[in-house]
């Protein structure tokens, strides 16, 4: 998939890196902290078929379950982590983040999870490899750099309103004494403003949970429509929880413009696998 041209943001927050043909995307700001390891699958390089093809990292998509664990293997191969320690998130758009150790490696991939209800996960442990899945919604990447803590969170427009950035922060501090100052956060690639749309309904929760921020965060459309804007929404709760505005990196890619290289939901009515977030200390 080399010869795709990428529809990128103004913005220069992400590189495109290949190992053995595979592709992925890395953030400029985590390449900068040695110890840990992390990467954002695209679409390719995989062995899944048809509207899956190729790199479907997502079970419950129709996929053969050899495909969905081969693919990890070598997106995992890829960035340059044991698949072995992959931890799955179970996500429902809750808020709910869960702390995980050296016990949950593999689970989600290898092993059957024993947790339900998962949209965010946090350790202090090294080779324990996170993993979210997306095919639009804004993955959370969080890294503490004095504790060396990290955190990764699937947020969707009901993780957003939740404010499911704060509640890691929050969760991170909790259990490892993480202050927002100290961390770098990178918002991952997922479907920009001009290619969210939503009904009356959702805009209005929104309009509830960010009741200063209505101009920044939706544009009119009519016909109660209005285009919603879920990364400045994250940017806004990262910065009012203490993160500090340098160190929030937002996407440069979106899902929806880019639908080739990336699995888009909205670009494809559904008929899409997933992408996956992965973040590790060393």
């Amino acid at each position: 998939m080399n010869y795709i041209k990428l529809n990128r943001k103004r913005r220069n927050t992400t590189t495109i890196k290949y190992k053995n043909g595979v592709p992925y995307i890395s953030y400029k700001a985590l390449e900068k902290i040695p110890w840990i390891t992390h990467g954002f699958s695209t679409r390719a390089g995989g062995v899944s078929e048809g509207c899956l093809s190729s790199m479907n990292l997502g079970h419950g998509r129709n996929d053969a379950e050899e495909n969905v664990i081969r693919n990890h293997e070598i997106i995992a191969e890829a960035i340059g982590f044991d698949a072995h320690n992959i931890v799955a998130s179970r996500q429902t758009h809750t808020t709910n983040v869960r702390v995980v150790s050296k016990e949950d490696c593999g689970k989600g991939v290898y092993k059957e999870r024993d947790y339900d209800d998962v949209d965010g996960m946090i350790t202090n442990e090294k080779n324990i490899v996170l993993a979210t899945y997306f095919a639009d919604c804004v993955p959370l990447y969080i890294v503490d750099t004095k504790n060396k803590a990290i955190g990764l969170s699937h947020s969707g427009w009901r993780g957003t309103v939740g404010k499911i950035g704060q509640v890691t922060l929050e969760k991170m501090n909790e259990q490892y004494g993480t202050k927002p100052e100290d961390t770098v956060v990178c918002i991952g690639p997922s479907i920009c403003q001009n290619c969210y749309e939503v009904s009356l309904d959702v805009a209005e929760e929104f309009m509830e949970a960010f009741p200063n921020h209505k101009e920044e965060i939706l544009k009119d459309k009519g016909n109660d429509k209005s285009l919603l804007d879920l990364w400045e929404c994250n940017r806004i709760i990262f910065e009012e929880a203490g993160v500090l505005p340098e160190n929030i990196n937002l996407p440069d890619l979106c899902t929806c413009c880019n639908s080739e290289f990336l699995f888009s939901h909205r670009a494809t009515n559904g008929k899409r696998g997933n992408l996956a977030a992965f973040l590790s200390l060393k």
